[in-house]
């Protein structure tokens, strides 16, 4: 969770010369980039793979949270990773003009009695790109746009002939959901999307404060990809990672699943979503999908955030017990904070009898749980993901629960209680 780990065995300095452009090297680097990453932005380490696979499946993705969260800043970096690529970024309105997106006119053309348009440094020549606030995507430009993420085409404001653009993924963001259906239509087409929110980790907090400090930096690992090579796992090595009917027969198992709690993802979404697993599959150095890839979808099968953790417990429940089992102290933890909140305004004394009968053993068995089941799941190789965010919220609950119940600062208080 961004604690300071290093990238270990999968660091790859960005001079190496082992076999370089080779799938089992990509798939290297690549994760040596979400170790440097996570690293850096605290509480991401579920954000940077899911974007590293996105890319990897030639998909785009929308980042999802409130301002603030490092969005622009977690894709510029991990753009930067990629030498040779062509970056572009945008923040949208309601009145971007196409040609500000896609080309403006060539002035020097004009006055010659030419109509041209300037392609380089816009989206039309970008490798990945950025699109920051895409909901506010201009009515003139939702077309083009449609057209760009669809088939990574432009069609020039001449009328001449369509543009083939080398994108090979978006990185969108937003602070709210679509509230038109011009915008819907923006967002069916972003295949992945991703929640973000403030850090919750008290420690992490205390770390991201501390950062603010100018203090020399010391140097930190840097490790990068050529252009040409993730080119190639895009359109080689993930095509290649076999799928076996076992993964198939669980997705047909997700999906009726899903039917049941009333939850229906087109079928064009679910062929979509099976590059996100041999991507997923690719980037951990495998030759075919396995179970625990199916943890992707719970970024792929949701609409509305209060549908997510629905389609959460529905992945987890075939592919990862110790991630469902923490999905449950969830819930306790969620129900104790819910407690704090209804006791606001009541005496000390009154607090600290709810924290001493109630609060205290809950959250200290819950901590020592959740340790436990994320030692068992990095152990068999599974997804700590989710148990992650969990103890991420389990610490913040029991932060406030030694604020403001016992008067407590946390920051001075161990781990556990």
């Amino acid at each position: 969770m961004g604690d300071g780990r290093d990238a270990g065995d999968d660091t790859v300095a960005s001079g190496d010369t082992r076999a370089a452009g080779a799938p089992e090297d990509t798939a290297r680097r690549l994760r040596a980039v979400c170790g440097e990453l996570s690293t850096r932005f605290f509480e991401r380490d579920d954000v940077v793979r899911t974007l590293v696979v996105t890319l990897l499946a030639g998909q785009h993705s929308l980042v999802l949270g409130p301002p603030g969260t490092a969005k622009s800043e977690l894709a510029r970096e991990l753009t930067g990773r990629i030498d040779g690529a062509a970056y572009w970024e945008i923040l949208l309105s309601k009145f971007t003009a196409p040609t500000r997106m896609f080309g403006p006119i060539d002035v020097a053309a004009l006055a010659r009695g030419e109509y041209r348009q300037v392609y380089d440094g816009r989206a039309t020549t970008a490798h990945v790109a950025f699109i920051d606030e895409i909901f506010k995507c201009s009515t003139a430009a939702l077309n083009e746009t449609l057209g760009y993420l669809n088939e990574r085409i432009y069609h020039p404001e001449n009328g001449g002939a369509p543009i083939r653009c080398p994108l090979i993924g978006a990185i969108t963001a937003s602070n709210e959901l679509p509230g038109g259906e011009d915008s819907a239509a923006i967002y069916d087409r972003l295949l992945v999307r991703i929640e973000v929110g403030y850090l919750e980790d008290p420690s992490n907090f205390a770390a991201l404060v501390r950062s603010a400090v100018g203090r020399p930096a010391a140097p930190v690992p840097r490790t990068t990809l050529e252009l040409a090579a993730l080119q190639r796992a895009v359109g080689e090595g993930v095509p290649a990672v076999d799928v076996p009917d076992a993964i198939v027969d669980a997705v047909v198992t997700l999906r009726a699943a899903l039917r049941r709690k009333e939850l229906v993802a087109s079928d064009r979404r679910w062929r979509q979503a099976v590059a996100l697993l041999q991507a997923s599959a690719y980037l951990d150095g495998r030759a075919a999908v396995a179970e625990t890839d199916l943890s992707v979808l719970t970024h792929v099968l949701w609409d509305s955030p209060a549908q997510r953790p629905v389609v959460e417990r529905e992945v987890l429940n075939l592919v990862n017990p110790d991630a469902r089992e923490a999905l449950d102290l969830a819930d306790v933890i969620e129900e104790l904070e819910a407690q704090l909140d209804a006791m606001a305004g009541q005496s000390r004394e009154a607090l600290s009898e709810w924290v001493i009968k109630n609060a205290h053993h809950k959250l200290a068995m819950a901590g020592k749980r959740l340790e436990r089941l994320r030692e068992e799941a990095a152990g068999a190789g599974r997804s700590t993901a989710a148990i992650d965010r969990v103890t991420g919220r389990q610490r913040a609950v029991r932060a406030r629960v030694l604020t403001e119940a016992l008067g407590v600062d946390a920051s001075m208080v161990p781990t556990q209680l």
